[in-house]
């Protein structure tokens, strides 16, 4: 069986490792110090297909949100986030996930998670900003679905 929790962790080590922006899973990163800027992975829908349920070779599609923020500085007061910085963000991540080699054509950041073959990647939702620009804060978010089997 593949587990959704082991997947969702290495989303976010991928992430994290891909852009190196502090990620959070559903919440605000740990330590996101003084970065203004950050993500929040936040695991949706999953389905399952495939085997029978007796046969644990089923087949896992997850959608996960990543929610690009772009936030104050903290070291610089009066300091705002700004819409060029989330748009920014927004295409790390989908960079990130999407990339492919050329010549290859295998993504460019592989998705480790032990017994488990990603054979798709997509972009299923790009929302966009979700802020007014004059807010403080701005955000951006897109869904991707991962299309997942045992290997």
């Amino acid at each position: 069986m593949i587990e959704r929790r082991t997947v969702t962790n290495a989303l976010a080590a991928l992430l994290t490792t891909a852009t190196s922006i502090p990620v959070g899973r559903g919440v605000l990163p740990a330590s996101p110090a003084n970065a203004a800027a950050y993500y929040i992975l936040t695991p949706l829908d999953s389905t399952l297909s495939g085997a029978p349920l007796a046969d644990m070779n089923e087949d896992l599609s997850l959608v996960v949100q990543v929610t690009s923020v772009s936030a104050p500085d903290r070291t610089r007061p009066g300091s705002t986030g700004t819409l060029e910085q989330a748009e920014g963000l927004a295409d790390k991540a989908r960079a990130a996930f999407l990339a492919r080699s050329l010549s290859t054509g295998q993504w460019t950041n592989a998705l480790a998670v032990p017994g488990v073959r990603c054979m798709c990647r997509e972009l299923e939702v790009e929302a966009g900003a979700m802020n007014d620009p004059t807010d403080g804060i701005i955000s951006y978010v897109q869904r991707f679905r991962f299309d997942l089997t045992a290997a």
